[in-house]
């Protein structure tokens, strides 16, 4: 095919590390979402926040972004979002709102939501219509820095094999609109309807990626890279791959174990690739039903293991990963953040927490509570 631009991918000399943590805004009171990112975002330019790199808006008014900027550690990125999330907290106590971190509201109305100023959002509402307006979603982007573009693919399919740990570790959206739905992870359903998100396509080259995206801005779906949604994409731009898999998360202590968790998937599988192995891949229709069975039943969830169509339950599977993995930890200095993810499965992930505050107080608002009186 000619006329195909090539897409060059700003390689990373070593495995940096990224993180993009959304929140929602809350009401003391009603304990609603409220539309308060604007007057949020002046308060933050009238006060000339030493940090408003690091504060993003997003596509509704009710949701806040807290960016990293290039660490090497899990360790760094942390400390990176609490100076952030500390300058936050002080402005949004002026409000009178909370910061809330969960994959979705439990009771929140998508109708009563406005939307941000800006083309590129109104052009994606336009487009999506009721799907694009049901989006009262949040979740954890983390982006891991690859040393050379033909590892990126590779790399990207492989890690679809652990894509049901890192959801039904962080699965965090179990309500909405009032209503159990009976899923762990109601926001991996959600986001998955709009029409270039979901999980990624599997491609063997960088070539054949390429021309799948001269076919998409060709066709009109897409005008920009950035436009495709995947669940984990390259990130040509950043030299990054961006697993961006996980709900919204309540506090630093679970988001450390979560990034810890990714850094190292993405790190062995590169020096795996280094070292000459084959990576393992699986059908992405038995990716597709990890998936599904991770945001379903959680940390319950039997997930299929390989191509060989071997099952186990999944805080199983997890188990063995972490050991496997604590040497690549100690090398990237994330060793106790990675052991934390024991902690999750010992407590209990957020969604198993919100439905045990349910039906302790039969009341919703005291979910919005106890997920906002985790936050640290």
């Amino acid at each position: 095919m000619t006329g195909i631009e090539p897409i060059e991918f700003r390689a990373s000399p070593t495995p940096t590390l990224g993180v993009e943590w959304e929140l929602a805004l809350v009401d003391r009171d009603s304990r609603d979402l409220v539309n308060a990112a604007a007057p949020l975002f002046d308060l933050i330019t009238a006060r000339g926040i030493g940090r408003a790199d690091r504060i993003h808006k997003e596509l509704l008014r009710n949701t806040v972004e807290l960016v990293t900027g290039i660490c090497t550690t899990t360790a760094e990125a942390m400390d990176d979002l609490g100076r952030t999330l500390g300058q936050v907290r002080v402005l949004t106590d002026e409000l009178g709102i909370d910061l809330y971190g969960a994959g979705t509201h439990p009771f929140a109305e998508w109708s009563a939501q406005q939307l941000t100023e800006g083309h590129r959002y109104a052009e994606l509402i336009e487009r999506t219509q009721w799907w694009g307006r049901q989006m009262l979603i949040w979740g954890v982007h983390v982006h891991v820095g690859i040393d050379h573009r033909d590892k990126v693919l590779p790399i990207l399919d492989s890690l679809l094999q652990f894509y049901p740990h890192l959801l039904a570790l962080s699965a965090s959206s179990p309500m909405w609109g009032g209503q159990e739905t009976g899923y762990a992870s109601n926001r991996a359903m959600m986001f998955q309807q709009l029409p270039t998100a979901g999980l990624p396509f599997q491609f063997r080259t960088w070539p054949e990626f390429e021309a799948f995206v001269h076919d998409q801005k060709t066709t009109g779906i897409i005008d920009h890279l950035n436009e495709i949604r995947w669940d984990i994409r390259p990130s040509p731009h950043l030299g990054t791959i961006e697993v961006r898999v996980c709900d919204g998360v309540s506090n630093r202590g679970e988001l450390a174990a979560l990034v810890a968790l990714t850094h190292c998937l993405v790190v062995d599988l590169s020096r795996r690739l280094d070292a000459g192995e084959e990576l393992p891949e699986m059908a992405p229709w038995l990716v597709q039903e990890n998936k599904w069975r991770a945001a379903r039943y959680g940390l319950d969830a039997i997930i299929i293991q390989n191509s060989a169509c071997d099952e186990r339950l999944v805080t199983e599977d997890l188990a063995e990963l972490l050991v496997r993995l604590r040497p690549v930890a100690e090398d990237l200095q994330c060793a106790e953040e990675l052991a934390a993810v024991d902690a999750i499965v010992e407590r209990g992930a957020s969604y198993q927490r919100q439905r045990a505050v349910h039906a302790r107080a039969g009341d919703l608002r005291a979910v919005v509570d106890s997920v906002v009186g985790e936050l640290d």
